[in-house]
C-alpha cells in the first residue's frame, strides 16, 4: 500500500514539473497541510514566518533577468531603466508600462510582474491590478526558487485583492484570489470555495475549471479530476494541458488504456519536442504494464 501511495506521488511531482517547466502558464504547487485540526496556520507561525521574510527588489530582480536575455535587450531595458529613475511622475508611469513588455517579450516574468505593480499602484484599475497579479502568478508558477516563491504569491495575492475592492463581481479577481490562497495565502478550503462559486456563476471559466481539476489530483480525488477535466475538454476547450493532467489522473487509478489516449491527445495538441518525448515513454511505459 506504502509503495502504491509513493508511486502515485512519483507520477504526480514529474507530471507537474514537466507542465510548469516546458508547456504550461499556470500549475499549482500543492495543497498546504494545516497546522491544527481546523486547517488555519497558527497566527505565532505567521508572525515568526513574517519576521524572517527574504524581500525582492526590482533592481535585484532585473539583474538577475539581465543574464538571462540577450546583450542588446539587456542593454535596451538598462536604458529604460535608467531614463525611470530620473523621469517626472508622469514620465515614470509610461516608462514603466514599456518595461512591464518589454520583459514580458523575452519571457521574463518577476521584472515584468513588478513593473505591471508599479502601472497598477499609479494608475489604479481593474484591469491593471488583474494584470500585475497574472503576472505574479505566472512568475510564481515559473521560479524555482523557493525563497522567491512565497513574495510573488503574496504580491499575487495583494493584486488581486486590490482588483477586488475596485470590483467585487470579477470572475478573474476571484479566480486569481482563489489560486493564490490555495497555494499557501489562507485554509486552502477557503480558495477552492471562491473558485467553485466562479464556477457556479460561470460553468465555462476555464481557468477556475483548470485549476479545481488540478487541486483534486494534488488532494488525490482522481475520480473527481478526471470528471472535471472530461468537462473541459467536452464543453470548454480542448487543451494539452486538460488532456495531460486527464491522463495524469487516469494513470494514478491504474486506467492506463485512457491514460494512454489522453496523452496521446496532449502531445498532438502541444507539438512540443520535450512534451513529445516525455508521452513517448510514459506510452511506451505504460502498454509494458498492460501487457503484464
Amino acid at each position: 500500500m506504502l509503495n502504491n501511495i509513493r508511486s502515485k506521488q512519483a507520477i504526480l511531482i514529474v507530471a507537474i514539473l514537466l507542465l510548469v517547466g516546458f508547456l504550461f502558464t499556470r500549475n499549482v504547487k500543492g495543497l498546504v497541510k494545516p497546522s491544527d485540526e481546523t486547517g488555519q496556520t497558527s497566527a505565532t507561525a505567521q508572525e515568526a514566518s513574517a519576521a524572517n521574510k527574504p524581500t525582492l527588489t526590482i533592481e535585484d530582480a532585473s539583474a538577475t533577468a539581465k543574464n538571462l536575455v540577450s546583450t542588446a535587450t539587456a542593454k535596451e531595458i538598462t536604458a529604460l531603466e535608467l531614463n525611470y529613475k530620473t523621469a517626472s511622475a508622469a514620465d515614470q508611469l509610461e516608462i514603466a508600462k514599456k518595461l512591464t513588455q518589454k520583459w514580458d517579450d523575452v519571457e521574463q516574468n518577476i521584472p515584468s510582474a513588478m513593473y505591471a505593480e508599479i502601472v497598477a499602484g499609479a494608475e489604479p484599475s481593474l484591469k491593471n491590478w488583474l494584470s500585475a497579479g497574472s503576472r505574479f502568478l505566472k512568475a510564481f508558477d515559473n521560479t524555482r526558487d523557493s525563497l522567491t516563491q512565497p513574495i510573488l504569491l503574496q504580491k499575487a495575492n495583494i493584486a488581486f485583492k486590490s482588483a477586488l475592492k475596485i470590483d467585487s463581481a470579477s470572475n478573474d479577481a476571484k479566480t486569481g484570489l482563489g489560486i493564490t490562497i490555495v497555494n499557501g495565502m489562507g485554509s486552502p478550503m477557503e480558495g477552492i470555495a471562491m473558485l467553485r462559486e466562479v464556477v457556479a456563476k460561470d460553468p465555462k471559466n476555464l481557468r477556475a475549471n483548470m485549476n479545481l481539476g488540478m487541486f483534486a489530483i494534488k488532494s488525490g480525488q482522481f475520480d473527481k479530476a478526471i470528471i472535471r477535466f472530461n468537462d473541459i475538454i467536452q464543453n470548454i476547450k480542448a487543451t494539452p494541458d486538460a488532456y495531460f493532467y486527464l491522463a495524469t489522473a487516469y494513470e494514478n487509478l491504474g486506467k492506463n488504456t485512457e491514460a494512454i489516449s489522453a496523452y496521446l491527445n496532449s502531445k498532438k495538441l502541444a507539438a512540443n519536442p520535450t512534451i513529445t518525448k516525455f508521452v513517448d515513454n510514459k506510452v511506451a511505459e505504460l502498454k509494458k504494464i498492460n501487457v503484464n
